[in-house]
């Protein structure tokens, strides 16, 4: 199985891989990178010849798993035909809360820093996985993609204005982490509630239109 990252990943799965896949992001967050296809097969009560079937090799596991815990973070379609302030407002509200949510769980604080040590190591072996770009292509990147369109939508739509979708993006990513990534990574014990989390993605949501919302359009402030 080889599921793209600019889709859902929750779509292409079955529930029995998505149980191995659950399996190997916690022994991620208790072991690092200290993860191999045995230990997996064994956590998840299922053979190394099945893994192997399904996800190729221990680099297609690690993707898979990367692309399994971002796809908890939705992106709520929109019709470019019909889509208003209110429309655009929630959809970029319930990205930002997803991925706050995703970024706080143990398993991507987990996952996340055995890939910044997999970057900044001197000492991976050539045809070892390299799961920095792993994260990247499969994590930020693929949530780039996914985002985008929404953005370009709202453009379209004549509810935002900006030059580049890139950089919009950007900027919105931003909103939403603030500081939260860097000090979650570094050990300190945030407390983001399903409220905060709430409030947090309402309040990124509000300044990224503030920054973008275009002038002759309705923002959500008028609302």
């Amino acid at each position: 199985m080889q599921a793209s990252a600019d889709i859902d990943t929750s779509e292409t799965l079955t529930e029995r891989q998505k149980a191995v896949l659950d399996a190997a992001l916690r022994l991620l967050v208790e072991e690092g990178d200290n993860l191999t296809m045995t230990a997996v097969a064994r956590r998840a009560s299922c053979s190394k010849e099945t893994l192997y079937k399904w996800f190729g090799d221990r680099d297609g596991l690690l993707t898979a798993t990367v692309q399994w815990q971002a796809s908890k973070v939705r992106v709520v379609p929109v019709d470019g035909e019909s889509l208003d302030i209110a429309s655009l407002t929630a959809s970029l509200e319930g990205f930002a809360a997803d991925w706050l949510k995703v970024i706080s769980s143990d398993t991507s604080i987990a996952l996340n820093r055995v890939a910044v040590g997999h970057a900044g190591s001197f000492k991976r072996k050539p045809g070892k996985d390299d799961l920095g770009a792993i994260v990247l292509e499969n994590g930020r990147f693929a949530l780039a993609r996914r985002l985008k369109p929404v953005l370009l939508a709202g453009k379209q739509a004549g509810l935002l204005d900006f030059t580049d979708a890139e950089t919009a993006f950007r900027s919105f990513f931003g909103l939403v982490a603030r500081d939260v990534q860097i000090r979650l990574l570094l050990g300190d014990r945030l407390e983001l509630t399903e409220a905060a989390i709430g409030g947090d993605a309402v309040r990124a949501t509000q300044q990224f239109l503030a920054l973008f919302g275009a002038k002759t359009g309705r923002r959500a402030t008028d609302l």
